[in-house]
């Protein structure tokens, strides 16, 4: 009587259709959360171009029914898109995220480091790994950090040297 074949649910591939709907729902809220990035934030983000029209037909939507429906279409569009690199990427923006601040800790740690004992081999070491910054400013920076250190004085070249780093590996990773 029925036209469809049936299924053994002992297979790798089955999946509910439970199961289907929640990965639809979080490609959804995926979806959600690129809607709520800045347009800046959003270039920074791996995705195709239907993606960043729809984006920004999203923001022009601004009645309520229509903006479900529009986010039901994202969702629909993140299916074709690669999710586990665009929630990369919106863990780095998240400034609460795990990623986030193991990121922030890694930095200071530098910042510390080339400002510490041994600052010297640990400047060259981060020259090697980071070709692209601009060296002269580096030890500029570096020299005015550890001057302060010596004299007890405010932490503002400190601030701007992890400023400065954090740019460099925004650089590096693409974020910029």
């Amino acid at each position: 009587m029925t036209d469809f074949e049936y299924y053994d649910e002992n297979e790798e591939d089955y999946k509910s259709k439970t199961q289907v709907k929640r990965e639809m729902e979080a490609l959804q809220d995926l979806g959600a959360k690129l809607v709520k990035l800045n347009p800046a934030q959003r270039k920074k983000v791996p995705m195709s171009d239907t993606m960043r029209d729809a984006l920004v037909e999203a923001d022009r939507i601004k009645q309520w029914s229509a903006q479900r429906r529009h986010l039901q279409y994202i969702g629909k569009v993140m299916r074709t898109e690669d999710a586990d690199a665009i929630s990369a990427r919106l863990e780095l923006f998240d400034s609460t995220s795990a990623a986030n601040n193991k990121r922030f800790h890694q930095l200071e740690g530098t910042r510390d480091a080339l400002i510490g004992d041994g600052g010297k081999e640990i400047l060259d070491q981060y020259i090697v790994a980071n070709p692209h910054v601009d060296i002269q400013q580096l030890r500029s920076l570096v020299r005015m950090a550890k001057k302060e250190v010596e004299q007890n004085k405010t932490t503002t070249s400190r601030k701007k040297l992890f400023k400065f780093l954090r740019e460099a590996q925004d650089a590096k990773l693409g974020l910029l």
